[in-house]
């Protein structure tokens, strides 16, 4: 391996880079999980928490990676054979209908499509034929990461409710939380899914359930066998500020910290910087004559955007490439689309000039590896940036 000048390019959707303050913060002195100061910490950390996710109700931090949260919302609010309704719409929620396999539910899977998120009218549809009440929870993803694709969690909770439904409804924000609007009260969500290594700035390590009043009865009839994941355990402990197993304390250090960046900057402006890096972006694909996976019918992601290769040629080795020639690493293809597109990832801490270098590195790419397109895809993002400004930079330009 020859020395590489410079700074490698992670602009996968996930991990995410990691800011230089949530690292020292994560490089400190570990403190007894069981102490004093370790209780006030970890108390004031799970109060501020609810905020990220706009609830009243507690969330719980597992040391664990998202699919664990999965997990945890299921065995926590399910039964051995519950019906679970379930959706076609990209290579997470395919996990998650595994899981649910795995783990004894049976799933209904709803629709064929990982080009525009969920069909809500088709949804309702099942749920208003499922007279008996057999569906026991709904499961969805809020932002597809192998697709580029947001499905809309506030219209899936009308649909369930305009068809008198009174399954819970569960949601994968593993890359939306921090990085899109989201409101788990307001949206009558009953189990928000999340991990730490994307919008929320920190290494992979910490996921997090946060629950309704709903499905926290629910919890109380629930017969899936649980021991590591159990609510009851995680609630109990944490009224206390601890943790019925040793936490990953310097992980929580780095969240406390991740958390300040979040409310420094303010989560409205958190969200419509990611929307407006998406939308320069989206220009580049389209202006290098490339299509994004997100049809015209769907919801095109503030934190990812995939794009479809031109036909004959590899996305893979075209990512080669760029990782070669540039240090910088590209999403693959997932399951369905590998070899046909490649992602890029725009989340977490991110700015203009971040995008812009990301944006060259595949220009040049495209170039060099000889895939048919047309240049000016990173002029259009300039010229969109540029003629736009963030909230952040309105302010700091008013002062």
């Amino acid at each position: 391996m020859s020395f590489k000048s410079g700074h490698h390019f992670l602009q996968i959707p996930g991990p995410t880079n990691i800011p230089f303050r949530v690292l020292r913060a994560i490089d400190q002195p570990t403190m007894d999980h069981r102490g004093p100061d370790f209780s006030a910490f970890a108390s004031g950390l799970l109060e501020r928490l609810k905020l990220v996710f706009k609830t009243k109700n507690p969330v719980i931090i597992y040391p664990s990676s998202g699919t664990g949260a999965w997990e945890a919302a299921m065995v926590n609010t399910l039964s051995p054979g519950d019906k679970v309704l379930t959706f076609e719409t990209g290579q997470f929620m395919h996990l998650w209908r595994d899981l649910c396999r795995r783990i004894g539910l049976e799933p209904i899977v709803e629709g064929d499509d990982w080009r525009t998120g969920v069909i809500i009218e088709d949804a309702k549809a099942t749920l208003e034929k499922d007279t008996n009440h057999e569906i026991k929870a709904v499961c969805m993803v809020h932002n597809e990461t192998a697709t580029g694709v947001v499905s809309d969690v506030h219209a899936m909770r009308k649909a369930m409710d305009e068809a008198g439904h009174p399954a819970l409804l569960l949601v994968d924000t593993i890359s939306s939380l921090g990085s899109l609007d989201y409101r788990h009260d307001e949206w009558g969500v009953d189990v928000t899914i999340a991990g730490s290594q994307k919008g929320l700035m920190m290494p992979a390590g910490l996921s997090f359930n946060a629950m309704s009043d709903k499905a926290l009865e629910a919890n109380k009839s629930a017969k899936m066998p649980r021991c590591y994941w159990d609510w009851q355990d995680m609630l109990k402990n944490n009224n206390g500020g601890f943790f019925p197993y040793t936490p990953a304390t310097n992980l929580l250090f780095g969240l406390d910290e991740a958390m300040d960046m979040l409310f420094e900057e303010g989560l409205d402006n958190v969200y419509a910087r990611h929307a407006r890096l998406a939308e320069a972006t989206r220009r580049a694909v389209r202006g290098w004559g490339l299509e994004t996976v997100c049809s015209g019918n769907g919801i095109p992601s503030p934190s990812i955007t995939a794009a479809f290769m031109p036909e004959g040629h590899d996305a893979d080795a075209f990512r080669k490439i760029v990782l070669e020639r540039f240090d910088m690493s590209l999403g693959g293809g997932l399951a369905r689309l590998q070899g046909k597109a490649f992602r890029i990832g725009h989340l977490g801490s991110f700015n203009e000039l971040m995008l812009c270098g990301t944006l060259s590195g595949v220009e040049m790419g495209l170039e060099i590896a000889g895939i048919p397109f047309t240049k000016g895809g990173l002029d259009a993002a300039m010229s969109f940036l540029a003629k736009t400004e963030s909230k952040a930079g309105k302010a700091a330009a008013a002062e």
